[in-house]
């Protein structure tokens, strides 16, 4: 009974302590909070309040994967990550918004502040809040291996997300398309841009050294939320179910490689 105990007790800190200290639990739980709250807020506020908390909900998840990654790489190595996918990140979107170049013709709203160069300083921050976790994924599913396969899966995790989220933020007004076909209105080389971005940014930050199950718990709370809301709350069905088995996929694959491991454990 001693034995079992210590063992539970092990793979308890393994999730919760040393790879997923309790700022990460906090700021998950406030992210949650907030994203049930968002509906409610939209309600019965104004189109400016629902900003700042649509703002607020990116920084909370934001957080919650600085955490984990500070806990698993350190402050000097984080803030280093940070920097260099936010500036990346940034300069992608300032390109994209100016030039149609690499996602399509598109421009943001002003809606987002504050913004540099007109792009909303909060989208680095989105793809900060997704990558790590992708990568996180990917990781796992190539055996660590860091190739081509790698590269790939992560663009496939990372760009799986956007089904949900460029025709939610399309509706919430936050950036516009020229001429809105294609996938529910979103130009179909915005997904092809999402790949290269995300394929470009996995060569230049070559990371490793990745906990899976606390990043992946994130990315499995994103897929319920976003999947539920855009159904149930947003009148977006479409998307809804479409991210719903693209992300999913990664979802189901992701958590059964945590599986795996178990076995191989025991």
């Amino acid at each position: 009974m001693m034995r079992e105990r210590v063992v539970l007790m092990n793979e308890v800190a393994d999730l919760r302590g040393r790879r997923a200290p309790r700022p990460y639990l906090v700021l998950l739980a406030a992210w949650v909070v907030m994203m049930i709250a968002l509906p409610i807020v939209r309600a019965t506020s104004s189109k400016a309040v629902f900003d700042w908390g649509v703002s607020l909900s990116v920084l909370l998840q934001a957080g919650a994967v600085l955490s984990v990654l500070y806990a698993a790489w350190g402050g000097r190595r984080t803030l280093q990550t940070a920097v260099l996918v936010a500036a990346l990140t940034w300069a992608i979107e300032w390109l994209g918004s100016t030039t149609g170049f690499p996602f399509g013709p598109y421009s943001y709203t002003a809606a987002l502040r504050p913004q540099l160069f007109h792009v909303p300083l909060l989208i680095p921050l989105a793809w900060l809040m997704m990558l790590p976790i992708a990568w996180a994924i990917a990781a796992r599913l190539t055996g660590g291996a860091r190739g081509w396969r790698f590269v790939a899966l992560s663009a496939l995790a990372l760009t799986a997300w956007d089904l949900f989220l460029d025709p939610q933020m399309v509706a919430w007004g936050y950036w516009v398309w020229d001429n809105p076909v294609g996938y529910f209105g979103i130009h179909w080389s915005n997904y092809a841009g999402w790949l290269l971005t995300g394929a470009l940014i996995t060569l230049v930050v070559r990371p490793r050294e990745l906990p899976l199950r606390p990043l992946l718990l994130i990315y499995t709370v994103t897929w319920f939320l976003e999947w539920f809301g855009l159904i149930f709350f947003w009148g977006l069905i479409g998307p809804g179910l479409v991210g719903f088995v693209g992300m999913g996929v990664f979802v189901l694959l992701g958590w059964r490689a945590v599986k795996g491991e178990g076995a191989r454990g025991r």
